[in-house]
């Protein structure tokens, strides 16, 4: 009689992959990093206040003053600067953000500069996000300099130099050590992979950007929820939900950074 051999163990099931907002409800802090206020309300005000809800500490860092921003020639630009300051910390009371962080820059005139990289590794360094949120800086086509600018300042921040320990080794001095974030959504791009869900936000996003008085040109409350959910916009609905799967929805380009165990910047295991 045949002697049957003994059966092998089965291997292990691998691990389910968690979903986008699963991972975001294992972060703490989040970071979105802009060229001029209303930026954030106007382009992801409704996913900030999402992850605000979520219970991400959330903090926005606007790099000009957004002093050009108006047609009144009158309105001298430290007084628009005053006023736009004021807006955007109104705003951000609305979405729930944890802090608002303004660099003052003139507005239109930002570079891309070893001093502005450092100032946004510097950021990411203090602040420790596990997420960041900035414009697509290297989308083709028209677009405002400062925000292409920024977005290609934020990426080349966050990759290597945030996490590389001889970059802007200076900060090691004052305690600041090397940071790995682990993702970063490109706003405002034609190549967007990820769409977020924002109808529960729609009235947050609405309130936030009514904020920005200097801005709307004496839009209301109602003209500007009618423009997202009146007659007129059944066709864009329509449109975003065969491209996005929701009706109201901001999209992004979603890129994932390795944060490999022991190495500089990996966040400690949970204990």
């Amino acid at each position: 009689m045949a002697i049957k051999a003994p059966s092998r163990p089965k291997p292990a099931p691998k691990p389910k992959e968690l979903t986008v907002e699963q991972k975001w409800a294992t972060y703490s802090r989040a970071l979105i990093v802009t060229a001029h206020p209303d930026d954030a309300e106007f382009l992801c005000g409704g996913t900030i206040a999402k992850i605000c809800d979520m219970g991400i500490e959330t903090t926005l860092c606007v790099a000009t003053s957004g002093d050009k921003g108006t047609r009144d020639a009158s309105l001298r630009r430290q007084e628009l600067a005053a006023m736009r300051e004021a807006e955007q910390r109104a705003a951000a009371a609305v979405l729930g953000l944890h802090r608002v962080v303004f660099w003052g820059m003139p507005d239109g005139f930002l570079e891309d500069t070893h001093e502005l990289r450092g100032m946004v590794v510097r950021l990411i360094r203090e602040l420790k996000p596990d997420l960041m949120i900035t414009w697509d800086g290297f989308r083709a086509g028209f677009n405002h300099t400062d925000h292409r600018v920024i977005g290609k300042v934020v990426r080349d921040a966050l990759f290597p130099a945030a996490h590389d320990p001889h970059y802007y080794a200076e900060f090691a001095r004052d305690g600041i050590g090397p940071w790995r974030t682990a993702e970063l959504l490109l706003a405002g791009t034609p190549d967007a992979d990820y769409h977020v869900d924002i109808a529960p936000y729609l009235d947050k996003k609405a309130d936030a950007i009514l904020c920005h008085t200097s801005q709307i040109d004496g839009r209301t409350r109602d003209d500007i929820v009618k423009n997202w959910l009146g007659k007129s916009a059944a066709k864009r609905m329509r449109e975003t939900k065969k491209r996005t799967g929701y009706n109201h929805a901001e999209s992004f380009r979603r890129i994932e950074f390795r944060r490999p165990p022991g190495a500089p910047g990996t966040p400690a295991p949970a204990p």
